[in-house]
């Protein structure tokens, strides 16, 4: 979701946009360049909901959809407690390949100035054929009148949305929906969580709700979080180190703070960095995770074994023979149960449903040890039951159809009490100890508010299973009743109530996308034993005293906050921070501030006073300390300007810094400076006239490569720098004749300029005044400069200013840093690749490819660099408006210059005759044709004859869309997202008789739990030659010998002619040929001949689905 404006763009982390994300934004039209930042639909607020808010559902029906002209178009208005709305699209997309779709203010022109409203609302997109695949997102926003419109840049792939097959457009049809609800808000920043509830929420990283409802779920289990407390830890662990002082740290928050609890520390010591923070998980997973660590954490401590008691319980697998006496079992143990929803009514139905006897008999009899193939039932039933019963509801479940995750949203109810005893232990195994009563309360219900695509997670939570019911969604808690936690959370349908109850108005009905994902019921004879007391006697003494500690750093912060403008900070440099900090952390100018004693003086005080607390700190008698103000010059360089006058140090400190500092930022800066004598004893400040000047001298030597500072002098400025030799060189400690060379340092951004001074004319001649610095090294003769990198000033700070240590990975390895080399950045492409080949042992450079990296995503780019695409280092790394320190290389097998000039393909080529297919790189270049491809091809793969005729065609969905013709360019052929097919042209297929059609074969099913219109198509497609007058058994025979399925197999299928995805069923008598009337195949995947039939073929594994969601990523706890 994006922040909206470009001020809270910045104020978060940006993602990489991903192909299959959402972008949520004002619809302004887009440009390319940086776009707002994505993450996940967050429901906490900058509101506060105080009554139940109003809500409307509405409809609205485009016809001829896609033969819109317009770019955008608005709905009709509709009206939500007196606020008017309207539903803003783009048909064709805002500039981006998707369906582009907002909510409007539809009055916002009109509107007062300084209007706003809050409203949390839905947008969908239905499938009018399957309901379960409507696509809806759902979000909030704070309108406004810069902000008038907001949604969804991104709603959903064109392609998608236009394919007839989909169910999206019907008869040119489309159909939004629209769900506002408008809240009546208080100002966020007067709602205070603690003092409502008695509870404080978790701030959230970027997309880490579905980990704070955990952690609040966790956190409010007493006995866990006292376990958490005794886990040993010491003073000396780092929160962001260990994971039980991290989440020790987090509790004590938790409890004993005042405000919403950051989580940040908890998510560094599971190794996680900032894009981990905004990849959303699965609550499950995670739950996991986390407790197999702490398992893990515990062993060999005093808790050893929490976890196990908390959570663990244990069923029995069981096959028993029917008809021999013979029964095997297998005992093992769960943390959590996963309970179907789809087709189960309540949490009582998935229990019936996880106990369900399978029968074992005909070609599924069970092989018994010493009895042969059985009869048997199989099935589990519950040995015990865990004190804390955590359920995960299979709300998320993958299609095999549809090759995707869908997202369950079916009515699903759950008990406040939960019987596991019910009709006389049903659910119980014969070794079930029947003295424990397994009667269970609702102790939290963790929801998940939105689709497949992304959304929310949130808690209700009863901390003391009392009938008090709290909302923990992340910053946010409010008090809830209790059928907001229980019956609102059950999923289903709601109908919207008819707007004229008089007229026989249509009933529609809308699925609510907010339901129960995760329940914990605590067993009522361990209530008192888990929910017991904790307090701060449970917490070890370091953790209180550090937390505490912390706590009073934070109250001192603030307090400092608040009285800042009573004070003034007053940074002190003197000549030992310059003589640390220059050829260490610095080079240019002459001291970092930040790392200078800093003074916290109120402004009221007297500057001689100040004085005072200078000697108490360094030891400087008051009349041995002359000040210096610092100027900002024009150049950007800071510099001292000139010493403070004694009128002036009879001023305020707070005068002072007024005087000095004309941007009021409460800082003063200041240069103190002492004269030492010979005997190390302190010298009055030497009379300063006008014809004076304070120079600061840097030594450098080109052999080590060092600069320093050696000291400072007052010269005069009429004089010339000869003058001054004997002293540079004694500062130096150079032989007394030593020739020596002076530069003067004037700026380093953006450019370095240090130029060389006459020795022959005056300081004041060449340009010199206070607080210049000049540097110097000894004179070189053009023989021994060949001797060195850097051989004078000029070139040292240039390579200082430019130098960059680079961190090479390997692209296949991109989590793995690899080796690092010390560059410039205005080395050029080629400088770069050179010294990668080098440090590779590659012979040849222009093998190399590299790639940038992503500061957001922290991943590689999508498009490598081109060939001498960038002009310089510095290029290659800044993305955006940052800049790393990471590349990616590749070795190609052939020069990157020759690999651009090339188009690579991958085809996938079916054999004529045997079962195989065999995926090929075809790489050819840019502008060769199809033909070309072809006879690529036909040199490495196995035909059924020498002069077989081969084609290429474009699969997508199981479908064939196109037959390339041998003419067509190749450049522009994208095999990214659909399938390159080749294959040889049977025989029939060239010689076609005038009355002959050549069809689309399309294997399909249908999903028997949904609408029986709707087919599922699968498997490969392929064409097949019908003749005039030929019957559906002529066809059926042919078929079935081009495919070579058994007739037991094929007497099961159905033959279907279907026209925009309606199947018509075949007789064998029909005259298939009279069913199509279109002579052309381009484009005939509208009408084709459909095969019916289970599919049997492997399903991809959903491991492998390479279109995962991000919070489908699996969840990683490194340390």
């Amino acid at each position: 979701m994006d922040l909206g404006s470009n001020l809270r763009a910045r104020a978060r982390v940006c993602l990489q946009q991903q192909e299959d994300e959402e972008m949520l934004v004002p619809h302004r039209e887009l440009t390319e360049g940086p776009q707002p930042m994505e993450a996940e639909t967050v429901s906490a607020s900058e509101n506060q909901q105080v009554e139940d808010p109003p809500t409307l559902k509405y409809r609205w029906t485009i016809e001829n959809f896609s033969r819109l002209n317009t770019k955008k178009l608005y709905s009709d208005i509709f009206h939500v407690v007196g606020y008017k709305w309207r539903v803003l699209i783009f048909p064709k997309g805002n500039n981006v390949d998707h369906l582009s779709l907002y909510l409007d203010v539809a009055d916002s022109a009109t509107l007062p100035y300084g209007w706003s409203r809050y409203a949390q609302f839905s947008l969908a997109v239905v499938n009018q054929i399957h309901g379960k695949y409507t696509i809806r997102k759902d979000t909030q926003h704070q309108f406004n009148g810069r902000e008038s419109d907001w949604g969804f840049t991104s709603f959903m792939s064109l392609s998608e949305l236009y394919d007839p097959s989909r169910g999206y457009l019907v008869n040119d049809t489309c159909v939004i929906e629209a769900e506002v609800t408008v809240r009546k808000v208080v100002d966020y920043w007067s709602y205070d969580s603690k003092k409502e509830t008695g509870y404080v929420g978790l701030k959230n990283q970027g997309a880490t709700c579905y980990m704070n409802s955990l952690l609040q779920t966790l956190y409010h289990i007493p006995y866990f979080r006292k376990a958490v407390y005794h886990m040993p830890t010491t003073e000396n662990d780092m929160p962001s180190g260990s994971i039980p002082l991290a989440l020790q740290s987090l509790f004590y928050k938790l409890q004993y703070s005042d405000n919403s609890v950051a989580t940040k520390e908890l998510t560094k010591s599971f190794g996680w960095d900032t894009y981990d923070s905004f990849m959303q998980h699965d609550v499950q997973e995670l739950n996991r995770v986390l407790c197999e660590k702490l398992e893990d954490k515990m062993k060999g401590t005093v808790v050893e074994g929490t976890i196990q008691h908390l959570f663990e319980g244990h069923h029995m697998n069981y096959i028993e023979c029917i008809n021999v006496d013979y029964k095997s079992t297998r005992k093992e143990s769960f943390y959590d149960l996963q309970l179907d929803v789809k087709g189960c009514r309540d949490v009582y139905a998935s229990f019936d449903k996880y106990v369900e006897v399978e029968r074992l008999e005909g070609d599924n009899k069970y092989q018994a040890e010493n009895h042969g193939l059985q009869d048997a039932k199989k099935g589990v039933l519950f040995i015990d039951f865990p004190p804390v019963l955590q359920l995960q509801l299979k709300r998320f479940e993958y299609d095999f159809m549809r090759d995707t995750m869908v997202k369950i949203n079916d009515r699903y109810e759950f008990p406040l009490q939960l019987d596991l005893d019910k009709d006389n232990g049903k659910y119980l195994s014969p070794d079930a100890d029947r003295r424990v009563r397994n009667l269970y309360t609702l102790h939290s219900v963790l929801v998940h508010s939105g689709g497949v695509h992304g959304g929310h997670y949130y808690a209700f939570i009863r901390p003391t299973l009392s009938h008090l019911w709290f909302k923990f969604d992340d910053e946010k808690v409010t008090k809830e009743d209790a059928k907001k936690a229980l019956e609102e959370q059950y999923g289903g349908e709601e109908e919207l109530p008819q707007t004229n109850p008089g007229l026989n108005n249509t009933t529609f009905k809308f699925t609510k996308y907010s339901n129960a994902y995760m329940l914990v019921y605590i067993r009522e004879s361990d209530k008192e034993k888990i929910m017991c007391d904790v307090d701060e006697k449970d917490i070890a003494e370091h953790l209180r005293i550090r937390l505490k500690k912390e706590q009073e750093e934070k109250e001192h912060k603030k307090k400092e906050k608040a009285e800042a403008h009573l004070y003034t900070i007053i940074k002190v440099a003197r000549n030992e921070d310059l003589m640390e900090q220059i050829g260490k952390e610095i080079f240019f100018d002459l001291v970092d501030h930040d790392k200078v004693r800093a003074f916290r003086i109120q402004k009221q005080l007297p500057f001689n006073h100040f004085k005072e607390e200078v000697f108490k700190e360094f030891g400087i008698p008051v009349q041995f300390q002359r000040f210096w103000l610092w100027a900002k010059r024009q150049n950007h360089t800071y510099r001292p300007n000139r010493p403070l006058t004694p009128q002036e140090e009879t001023q305020s400190v707070g005068q002072l810094r007024e005087v000095s500092n004309k941007t009021h930022n409460a800082e003063l800066k200041l240069f103190l400076e002492v004269e030492i004598g010979p005997d190390l004893h302190f010298l009055p400040p030497p009379s300063k006239t006008k014809e004076e000047i304070l120079l600061f001298f840097k030594l450098y030597d080109p052999e080590k490569e060092d600069l320093k500072f050696v000291g400072r002098l007052f010269v005069k400025s009429l004089g010339k720098p000869t003058e001054v030799f004997s002293k540079l060189i004694e500062m130096a400690e150079f032989p007394p004749n030593e020739e020596i060379d002076l530069y003067e340092e004037i700026k380093f951004e953006p450019t370095v300029m240090c130029e060389h001074i006459d020795k022959r004319i005056s300081f004041k001649s060449s340009q010199l005044e206070d607080g210049d610095i000049i540097c110097y090294q000894k004179s070189l003769t053009s023989t021994n400069r060949n001797q060195f990198r850097y051989p004078d000033v000029p070139s040292f700070l240039e390579y200082v200013r430019n130098r960059q240590v680079v961190f090479f990975r390997a692209l296949e390895k991109p989590k793995e840093e690899d080796f690092s080399l010390e560059l410039s950045k205005l080395f050029t492409y080629d400088d770069v690749v050179e010294r990668v080949a080098r440090q590779l042992g590659v012979d040849d450079p222009s093998k190399i490819r590299l790639s940038s990296h992503n500061c957001y995503s922290q991943q590689p780019k999508p498009q490598p660099i081109k060939y001498r695409g960038v002009d310089h280092l510095v290029d290659m790394l800044v993305h955006y408006n940052q800049t790393s320190d990471i590349l990616y290389y590749e070795i190609l097998d052939i020069p990157l210059p020759e690999l651009q000039g090339l188009k690579t393909l991958k085809v996938a080529f079916h054999h004529a005759i045997k079962e195989e297919v065999v995926i090929h790189i075809i790489r050819l270049p840019k502008n060769s044709t199809v033909a070309d491809v072809i006879n690529d091809l036909k040199t490495k793969v196995e035909l059924s004859r020498p002069d077989a005729e081969v084609r290429l065609l474009e699969v997508f969905y199981h479908k064939i869309y196109k037959i390339f013709p041998p003419g067509e360019k190749i450049e522009n052929i994208n095999d990214q997202y659909w399938t390159l097919r080749a294959e040889e042209i049977p025989e029939e297929e060239k010689s076609l008789g005038l009355h002959d059609r050549l069809i689309h074969v399309y294997h399909f099913t249908r999903d028997s739990n949904q609408n029986q219109m709707q087919v599922q198509n699968f498997g490969e497609p392929f064409f097949l030659v019908i003749k005039e007058g030929e019957t559906l058994t002529d066809i059926k025979i042919r078929i079935q010998k081009k495919l070579q399925v058994p007739d037991d197999e094929f007497s099961k299928w159905k033959f279907a002619f279907i026209s925009l995805g309606r199947p018509e069923y075949l007789q064998d008598s029909d005259i298939v040929s009279n069913r199509f009337q279109r002579r052309d195949i381009y484009g005939a995947w509208e009408q084709y001949l459909g095969l019916e039939h289970s599919d049997t073929a492997p399903k991809k594994a959903y491991t492998t689905n390479q279109n995962r969601h991000t919070f489908e990523k699996p969840v990683k706890i490194y340390n």
